[in-house]
């Protein structure tokens, strides 16, 4: 799917509150300190915020807290919560220099021992206490590791510590975006401005736990398989309402996979991870089959699955439609023209926790909280606790911050150059900042090598590796990251984002930043400056020139553009760089093939099974030479067996060593040449409950409350 900005989806974006609830003399917590305490000592000074305000107006007992700090002496800590003990809740205190820290290695830790709940108020007082740790031997030296495993480890943690709370209903969370949603089709759907809105909407039988990555209930309550795992049946939710009233059922799913998702005049991208491939012994080639999904009662649904499928669970997310709505359409073969953009959003229909209450183009989406959703809270409140989110569309980068500047948007997605400026506001604007690494997505830089779409000399260039071999030694990564990332990103290099774990291989191919070498080929080619204007020409004489584009309002991909712009005609090739609406880019690539060289984002996720659709060559989103009748080179036919060999894979080593494989054939071909992976921060007010930073997300929209109302 196509990524017009660099911000996440809302879904993860949040904030990190301050938990440490227990009863709290006011003010700071400044311990007694004794003259025989020694090295390492305790923190100065505790945290003072907790969950919902102070920590004396917190709950007595409940420690939520996880994260660094720095006290009154201007020492870094990292406090977390600890087990009870006896009935009292503690935390721990680690020394943090540099924001690393290693559990367990001092000598000495520090515990703070906070009340127990029906403690009388002398008793109250919180005492700092030192456990000294007995030890046989010296403890190993603690070994540093990288910002990036840190940060794994950190939100993992944070994961682990978060407990929801009860919210408070009402209230409306505001963002900004630089892009429109370009349909409210989600079938249709290849860009992430219409996903973002439209997957308020629906949901799917499963979902992915945004604390954990897991996969969890969703529309089904539960299922089961069979022994070769290839029958798989669904207990769907009972109670279920579409938005207009009318109830879920069996029905709809039936309808969702056999009527749309594989339904050939119906250009949906959801198809491709339900196309199951299987290689046919007598004729040498791959078939392609699907699953049949029957109906066995009104909440019971049966999948049987023609060969296995490793992330058949993660993939019964995709969403559901209802069959009340959208048959008639099908039937007259209209599906492809209904809820378009121009559509009243108020038919939008979903089982989602919002539906669509207004779209004012350039303006606003405005979502509206489901009265009737399924989902409830511990202590059985209706979810979701917002009334209302509003998406300010806005023209760029630039307008996101001053909105956000001004207090008419509750969260804004850090740009790295503006990680400087927003930092020491913190306090004073009442928000908070959260690092969580490099995303699921990615932009690179692709040329058009679709033999029906690009002329015929253009066409040599572009299917020529050792151009496009050229091409990324003239990418600058380090000064891009210095320069237009200020620091919060780094070079991407594999196809598959360090965000999927062990999936990601940094053992890939790379192509430093060398304009010598890329000459170099240039050269090899027989490709020089013939003439003497600056521009090489190939061996049959023709300028090697081509128009590049980028979409408009993302100030970051337009950097890059840039410094790639210089980097070609550093080496004699000549790029009329553009930058046109992301929308139009949308239509060149999916629809129209009429595009030479782009740079463009591409979404991600947890399993590498979704990037499928970009990667097999039968695909729609196969973005380079779409929909390829049979693999066009032997490169693209190993990633196509690769793909579809690891999607049947169940044993994970032999998945992850099948993924790697593909990602070392990507580096070495370059189809795509990645760029940069920016760091996801995010600054979210402080005005928010159920929050908390993790690899997958910041909040589940569903819990998210209000703290100021």
């Amino acid at each position: 799917m196509f990524v017009g900005t660099i911000a996440g989806k809302l879904l993860r974006i949040g904030v990190v509150v301050l938990v440490v609830a227990a009863l709290w003399a006011t003010g700071t917590l400044l311990p007694e300190r004794t003259e025989a305490q020694s090295a390492p000592a305790c923190p100065a000074s505790w945290p003072e915020q907790g969950y919902d305000g102070t920590l004396r107006a917190a709950d007595l007992g409940r420690v939520a807290y996880q994260d660094f700090y720095t006290d009154s002496d201007g020492a870094r800590w990292y406090a977390i919560r600890s087990s009870d003990s006896n009935g009292y809740t503690t935390v721990r205190a680690y020394p943090a220099a540099d924001d690393e820290y290693t559990a367990n290695s001092p000598d000495e830790v520090c515990y703070l021992v906070v009340r127990r709940p029906g403690d009388t108020e002398d008793a109250a007082e919180p005492q700092q206490v030192i456990f000294s740790r007995e030890r046989e031997e010296p403890p190993p030296a603690a070994q540093p590791i990288d910002p990036q495993t840190a940060t794994v480890q950190r939100l993992r943690r944070n994961a682990a510590a978060f407990e929801y709370a009860t919210g408070q209903r009402g209230g409306s969370l505001t963002y900004t975006t630089i892009g429109d949603p370009l349909t409210f089709n989600l079938a249709l759907s290849n860009d992430s401005s219409s996903s973002e809105v439209l997957g308020y909407l629906f949901e799917g039988l499963t979902e992915s736990s945004w604390l954990t990555g897991q996969v969890e209930p969703g529309l089904a309550e539960s299922w089961e398989h069979s022994a070769d795992g290839l029958t798989w049946t669904f207990y769907l939710r009972r109670g279920v309402q579409w938005h207009d009233g009318q109830p879920f059922t069996a029905d709809d799913v039936v309808f969702t996979f056999n009527r749309i998702i594989y339904n050939r005049s119906i250009n949906t991208t959801a198809r491709a991870q339900f196309n199951f491939r299987i290689f046919d012994r007598a004729t040498g080639s791959w078939r392609t089959e699907p699953m049949t999904v029957r109906k066995v009662n009104d909440y019971a649904v049966e999948f049987r699955l023609p060969v296995s499928f490793a992330p058949f669970l993660r993939s019964m997310g995709t969403a559901i439609y209802p069959q009340h709505i959208l048959e008639p359409h099908v039937a007259a073969g209209t599906f492809d023209t209904l809820w378009s953009i121009d559509t009243n959003p108020s038919e939008v229909i979903g089982t989602g926790p919002f539906t669509i209450a207004g779209y004012q183009p350039k303006q606003r989406v405005t979502l509206r909280r489901n009265p009737n959703y399924w989902l409830r809270d511990a202590q059985g409140n209706a979810l979701p606790y917002l009334d209302e989110i509003v998406q300010v569309i806005v023209p760029d980068f630039a307008a996101e911050l001053a909105a956000f500047r001004a207090g008419n948007s509750d969260t804004h997605g850090v740009r790295g150059a503006e990680y400087a400026t927003l930092e020491p506001l913190q306090p004073a604007e009442n928000f908070t900042m959260h690092q969580r690494g490099p995303g699921f997505s990615a932009v690179f830089l692709s040329f058009n090598q679709n033999p029906d779409a690009v002329a015929p000399e253009k066409l040599r260039w572009f299917s020529n590796t050792q151009f496009r071999r050229a091409v990324a030694h003239v990418i600058d990564k380090d000064s891009i990251v210095a320069d237009v990332y200020h620091g919060h990103g780094s070079p991407q290099w594999s196809s598959i984002s360090p965000a999927a774990g062990d999936f990601h291989n940094p053992n890939v191919r790379r192509y430093g930043y060398d304009l010598a070498e890329a000459r170099r080929i240039l050269d090899g080619l027989g490709w020089i400056d013939t003439d003497g204007d600056g521009i090489r020409e190939d061996d049959a004489g023709n300028p090697i020139r081509f128009t590049m584009v980028t979409n408009q309002g993302n100030t970051v991909r337009q950097a890059v553009g840039g410094s790639i712009h210089q980097g070609l005609r550093a080496v004699g090739i000549g790029a009329d760089y553009q930058v046109i609406p992301f929308g139009a880019i949308v239509g060149q690539l999916s629809a129209t093939y009429d595009w030479e060289a782009v740079i463009i984002g591409f979404s991600g996720g947890i399993d590498p099974h979704g990037g499928i659709t970009l990667w097999h060559s039968s695909e729609n989103l196969h973005l380079w030479h779409p929909r390829q009748a049979r693999p066009a080179t032997d490169w693209e036919a190993e990633i196509d067996d690769l793909y579809v060999r690891a999607s049947q894979e169940l044993d994970h080593r032999q998945r992850v060593a099948l993924y790697h494989r593909a990602q070392e054939i990507v580096a070495e071909n370059l189809p795509v040449i990645y760029t940069i992976a920016g760091d996801r921060i995010s600054a979210v007010r402080n005005v928010f409950g159920n929050t908390t930073a993790t690899l997958y997300a910041l909040w589940d929209i569903r819990y998210l409350y209000r703290t100021d109302r």
